[in-house]
């Protein structure tokens, strides 16, 4: 098959949509596949440029708005999208992240080219602030005539079937993986005299920022052979900066600033323990990545992170300090003690998390997309927009006549014919095909 990647979120930018759209592309350009992805430019990263293993990726030039989302308009990319998928003969566009503009404009425009879709979500959001109220309206908007939806975890599943009024049956759930080979432990790394905790985080609100300020000079008050080592930048991190002049804590906390993803593991396998204070988080590949590398994970019990690691591996807190400060102290207890042994960690994680699974798991996805979704009719799917509502619905349906409009003028304007095909990478032996 012919698959197109859609994104926002894609390298350089570090992230776990744009680990997840690597490796899934990669296992799945092993089994055969043909993928391409489809992302904005970064800085002066235009064009198009060739990844490993044949990977194509267009860096389309569209100006980049905040949180490094392109530009929200509904019809623009159109032309250039248009162009891709005939140029690629792409049978299946499949769209990564709510946030994403991009994602969501190109599956509206796939389903308009007659093109079968996917969409992933990633994350979870509420339901009575302003900007859920219009971010679920969209996402209802673009999950109408969806294919399937793919989710990372039960509790994302269930997140997404509420804020966009999906048919649950339409919906999946697929985790996220990890390359384990790339997580390995190395005891040797770790300072034996002290208890190191790692944090490796983007420092914004919903991912606990204010909530490690304050427990963290509460646990280097509770044990003096404590050391913190902090990864991640954001606008956070001046406060981590203030905490550390206002405590004294310079011996203790280390503030390393914004690493690369290649550089995790070299800071996870100096810790013992891993901190998670995340208010939200529909996955949390880090906690799997941190389990690989042979640490204890201290964690927010809040969203699908439950579903991650086993008990064995992991200490629960409320997203609360208080909370976090006790089950945290709990740990290091333990640890002190020798009663928590890490050893076997990595191989119980590799055992869990395969992207080879992942990727086969989602060829079936595609194929049953394939086999089951049908063709329909331009009153049938204005039916299918119709209904969402008194002015949704007309808006809706709006998009979607001027939509088909754009598609006429193109087809006139820039024949398909006259779009020259990409050559295919050349690959070796294919694996064989799942059965349903």
């Amino acid at each position: 098959m012919n698959i197109a990647m859609v994104s926002d979120f894609f390298y350089p930018q570090p992230g776990g949509v744009e680990l997840h759209m690597y490796h899934l592309s990669q296992k799945l350009i092993d089994r055969g596949h043909s993928v391409v992805v489809i992302t904005h430019c970064y800085g002066g990263r235009t064009g198009v440029r060739v990844l490993t293993n044949g990977l194509k990726v267009y860096y389309i030039p569209f100006a980049v708005v905040m949180m490094q989302c392109s530009f929200p308009a509904l019809f623009s990319a159109f032309p250039i999208l248009r162009n891709i998928f005939i140029r690629e003969n792409i049978e299946i566009v499949h769209g990564h992240g709510s946030l994403s503009f991009l994602c969501l404009e190109a599956i509206m425009h796939a389903k308009t080219m007659g093109l079968k879709t996917i969409f992933t979500d990633h994350s979870l959001f509420g339901f009575a602030t302003v900007s859920s109220i219009v971010g679920n309206k969209l996402l209802t908007f673009t999950l109408t005539e969806i294919g399937h939806v793919i989710c990372v975890s039960h509790t994302c599943k269930e997140n997404t079937v509420l804020r966009s009024s999906l048919d649950p049956n339409k919906a999946s759930v697929i985790p996220n993986a990890v390359v384990a080979s790339d997580f390995t432990p190395e005891p040797i790394c770790r300072d034996e005299n002290t208890i190191t905790i790692v944090i490796i985080s983007r420092l914004f609100p919903n991912k606990g920022a204010d909530l490690l300020t304050a427990v963290i000079p509460r646990i280097c008050a509770y044990n003096e052979n404590i050391r913190f080592i902090i990864a991640g930048d954001g606008p956070k991190f001046i406060d981590f900066e203030q905490m550390v002049e206002k405590f004294q804590l310079q011996d203790k906390v280390q503030l390393i600033g914004s690493i690369k993803h290649e550089e995790v593991r070299n800071v996870m396998v100096k810790g013992h323990i891993y901190l998670h204070a995340s208010l939200t988080e529909a996955f949390g590949t880090v906690l799997v990545e941190a389990a690989s590398c042979g640490l204890f994970v201290v964690t927010t019990n809040v969203g699908g992170i439950p579903e991650v690691l086993p008990n064995h591996m992991t200490a629960y807190a409320l997203p609360e300090e208080d909370s976090i400060v006790a089950a945290l102290t709990s740990a290091i207890d333990k640890i002190s003690a020798g009663k928590i042994h890490t050893s076997g960690f990595h191989n119980q994680v590799k055992e869990m998390y395969d992207w080879r699974d992942v990727a086969q798991r989602t060829e079936l996805v595609y194929i049953n997309v394939k086999r089951t979704t049908k063709p329909t009719t331009t009153l049938e799917r204005i039916r299918q927009y119709y209904v969402h509502g008194f002015w949704g619905g007309k808006l809706f349906v709006l998009c979607l006549v001027v939509d088909i409009f754009i598609l006429t003028v193109l087809d006139f304007w820039y024949p398909r014919d006259k779009i020259d095909r990409a050559a295919k990478w050349p690959h070796g032996q294919k694996y064989a095909r799942p059965q349903l």
